[in-house]
């Protein structure tokens, strides 16, 4: 295994080609994002098709993620679609203004109770932050302000409140119809955007089994709020994504590199996937290279130890996008290859709760103080592969699976390789064997290398592993010596 750090890409009208997609997969992708802001329902069902077969052509696990668009806050349109602001200009938000009547002193607002959430001295910011201003008064369905930071304002952008605190639902219309092409899609992942609490993240899971899925949730941290109760957003999901754009906007970009470090470690100890997205190789959306600051950006976040790094316009639109995923895979494997990244044991006062996880915890513990080659998870819902992957390690992470799901789910965990595993045999020294002859197969083991291979007494049961085994390839496994 050569690189741990999951790639996660954005599927988009550049993707759009079943050779892309099969580039993409070659080139280090493991997890596709289906993006539910931009298109339709068959577009999204297309590329989900595509990313299948092609997984199944190349041999590869890859997990399809479905990305909630969220509440739509943004301004409406402009007549000659765009104007320019001077600082210090007074301008107005028009909440009962018409769609496409916006002019040079005032736009409508597809967010109607943004008047409701704002007060005289808030702090607007348009445009990821490139504009702000300052609001004087609200009169009506008028929002009055003064321009701070001036420049073109066009259609459709986006708006924040500096700190946070609009009162927009995590769950609109849109995404309860989404959720539903998410389930017919088969998606793997679902993330909700703009969670404020751990209650949106409550509702999304029993959208998701309402409509019969059982995805995994990822919550999008992007809004102050979720700041201040991290911990229960955590709690609540599978895993987080760290989306740094509107994030940064609410909270300043002074406080992400903080932020980022910190909820990463969060996620980790609380045995939860994490990704970090946005902006990570925005240049080569038009650019064949990137720049030395994405370079840092990637590998400072591999080394804080995500699981995944995203792109979105790089791959969904950019011209490049077979070869920015090379380009990341290259900058997370050269960035592992620093010991920090490589080795970690959980403090020895450490108490587990479970059996399964004391044993994927006791396996990582031997691995790091042994020449071990392998570790392998025979596993039902993956769960002890993950737990194995929140300890630093060199060593690569086989999760073996009867079920195609957990494999595809696995993709996301770093360092582990998920491996579609359909044994029925319930002989444990037969299932060692057999566990060996595979790796022997893909070439990853030879006579003499040690294997740690964790499994429950009662296999096929979920949560059931409460074993772990040391085996010497080319040593005879006999029956009864479990």
């Amino acid at each position: 295994m050569k690189r741990r750090t999951k790639i996660v890409a954005t599927l988009g009208p550049s993707t759009d080609n079943p050779k892309v997609i099969e580039d993409l997969i070659r080139n280090g992708v493991d997890v596709v994002r289906l993006n539910f802001s931009h298109g339709q329902p068959e577009d999204h069902m297309n590329r989900a098709r595509m990313v299948r077969e092609a997984a199944t052509r190349l041999g590869r696990y890859v997990a399809i993620l479905g990305d909630l668009q969220g509440p739509k806050i943004r301004i409406d349109r402009f007549k000659e679609g765009k104007i320019f602001l001077e600082d210090g200009a007074p301008f107005i938000f028009d909440a009962a203004l018409g769609k496409d009547d916006g002019d040079q002193e005032r736009v409508g607002l597809t967010y109607k109770q943004l008047v409701d959430d704002v007060r005289e001295g808030d702090t607007l910011l348009l445009d990821d932050g490139r504009l702000v201003f300052t609001v004087d008064r609200v009169t009506g369905s008028e929002i009055h302000c003064t321009t701070v930071v001036g420049g073109v304002l066009s259609n459709n952008k986006g708006i924040n409140r500096q700190g946070g605190g609009l009162s927009a639902p995590a769950i609109t219309a849109k995404d309860r119809a989404d959720i539903k092409t998410a389930a017919e899609i088969g998606v793997d992942y679902i993330a909700v955007s703009f969670p404020r609490s751990a209650a949106d993240l409550h509702e999304a899971r029993s959208l998701l089994k309402a409509a019969g899925s059982e995805a995994s949730i990822v919550a999008k941290v992007e809004r102050a709020e979720a700041v201040q109760c991290i911990d229960e957003i955590i709690e609540a999901s599978d895993a987080i994504m760290i989306a740094r754009g509107d994030l940064g906007v609410e909270i300043g970009d002074a406080e992400l590199p903080a932020v980022q470090k910190e909820f990463i470690r969060k996620a980790r100890d609380a045995k939860r996937a994490v990704i970090t997205a946005t902006q990570m190789m925005e240049t080569m959306i038009t650019n064949p290279i990137p720049t030395r600051a994405e370079v840092f950006d990637v590998a400072n976040a591999v080394l804080d130890g995500t699981d995944a790094v995203m792109l979105s316009g790089e791959t969904a639109s950019g011209k490049y996008p077979a070869k920015v995923v090379a380009t990341m895979a290259h900058i997370c494997a050269r960035a592992e290859s620093q010991i920090q990244a490589k080795m970690s044991v959980p403090p020895l006062d450490t108490r587990f709760e479970r059996v399964d996880e004391t044993i994927a915890m006791s396996a990582m513990y031997a691995a790091n103080h042994m020449a071990v080659r392998a570790l392998v998870s025979l596993t039902e819902s993956g769960s002890t592969a993950l737990w194995m992957s929140r300890v630093n390690s060199a060593i690569p992470i086989y999760a073996f699976t009867r079920h195609e799901a957990t494999a595809r789910r696995a993709a996301l965990y770093r360092g582990v390789v998920p491996i579609h595993f359909p044994y029925e045999t319930t002989d444990h020294a037969e299932v060692n064997r057999m566990v060996v002859a595979e790796l022997r197969r893909r070439e990853i083991l030879e006579d003499g290398d040690l294997v740690i291979i964790t499994k429950g007494d009662l296999m096929g049961e979920m949560g059931g592993t409460n074993a772990m085994k040391i085996v010497r390839v080319g040593e005879v496994i006999r029956p009864g010596t479990e």
